[in-house]
C-alpha cells in the first residue's frame, strides 16, 4: 500500500528531506519479465532481440525504445505497441514480486526518520499501480511515464516527484541504476546513489555514491548526501 510520509521527525511537518526511487533495478528487479515481454513483442514483429540490445535501453521510455528498434512506426503504431509490451509484462509478474536485499530496512528506517519517499520511474501508470501496492513499503507518491512528457536522462520526473512531496529539489537524494537515470537526478539538482544491478560501476561514476547494494546504505548516508547538495 502506498502511504503518507511520517513527519514526526520534524514537527514543522515539512520532511527534512526525501528519497525519491527508481523501480526497476533499485527496488525490485524485473528485467528479465521486462526482457522476456519485449522478446515476445519483438517476435510478434518479425524481429529478434538480444539480451545486449534490452540492457542498452534500460531505464528509457517505450516510445524512445520502439523508435530506436523499429524506426518507420507511426505515433499510433508505437502507442499500441508500447500497450501491448506493458500489457505481456504483467501477465508475466508473479502475485509477490521479491524486493533487492536492503530495499525493506532502509525504506522503513526513512520512514522512521521523517523522510519522505516517492517512486519516480519511466515505468508506466498502469504497472506502477500493479506493482507498488505488492510491495508493502512506505512509499507516499509515485510519478510514472504518463506524467511527464519528457523521459531520463531529463530530469522532469524527478521534479514533479520533488513536487508532489512538497520538498525542494536540493532536499531530495535519487537513488538510481541506470546511466540515464542518474543523468537525470543530476539534472535535476539533486544527490544521487547509484546500485550496480543494471550497469557498471565505472558507467555510473556520475553518481555522488556508488554501491553494489542497498544493504551498504543507512539513513545517516542518505540525510548527509541531501545536507550537501542543499549547502551547495
Amino acid at each position: 500500500m502506498v502511504q503518507s510520509p511520517s513527519t514526526e521527525a520534524n514537527p514543522g511537518g515539512v520532511p527534512r528531506f526525501a528519497v525519491l526511487w527508481d523501480l526497476d533495478g533499485v527496488l525490485v528487479d524485473t528485467s528479465s519479465f521486462h526482457f522476456e515481454a519485449w522478446r515476445r513483442l519483438m517476435a510478434e514483429m518479425g524481429r529478434e532481440l538480444s539480451e545486449e540490445e534490452f540492457r542498452a535501453t534500460f531505464g528509457r521510455r517505450n516510445s524512445e525504445i520502439l523508435r530506436r528498434w523499429l524506426p518507420d512506426l507511426s505515433d499510433r503504431e508505437i502507442d499500441r505497441l508500447s500497450e501491448r509490451k506493458e500489457a505481456i509484462f504483467r501477465e508475466l509478474l508473479p502475485e509477490k514480486i521479491p524486493l533487492l536485499p536492503g530495499v525493506r530496512r532502509l525504506t522503513m528506517e526513512l520512514a522512521d526518520a521523517g523522510a519522505a519517499q516517492a517512486v519516480a520511474s519511466s515505468t508506466p501508470r498502469a504497472n506502477l499501480e500493479v506493482v507498488l501496492p505488492r510491495l508493502g513499503l512506505p512509499i507516499a507518491a509515485y510519478v510514472g511515464a504518463e506524467d511527464v512528457s519528457r523521459g531520463k536522462p531529463h530530469p522532469e520526473v524527478f521534479l514533479k516527484a520533488a513536487e508532489k512531496l512538497s520538498v525542494p529539489p536540493a532536499r531530495c537524494v535519487v537513488i538510481e541504476d541506470s546511466v540515464a537515470g542518474v543523468e537525470a537526478a543530476r539534472g535535476a539538482g539533486m544527490a544521487c546513489v547509484a546500485v550496480t544491478t543494471t550497469w557498471p560501476r565505472e558507467r555510473l561514476a556520475d553518481a555522488d555514491l556508488v554501491v553494489d547494494s542497498l544493504e551498504e546504505i543507512s539513513v545517516e548516508q542518505l540525510r548527509s548526501l541531501a545536507e550537501s547538495r542543499q549547502r551547495a
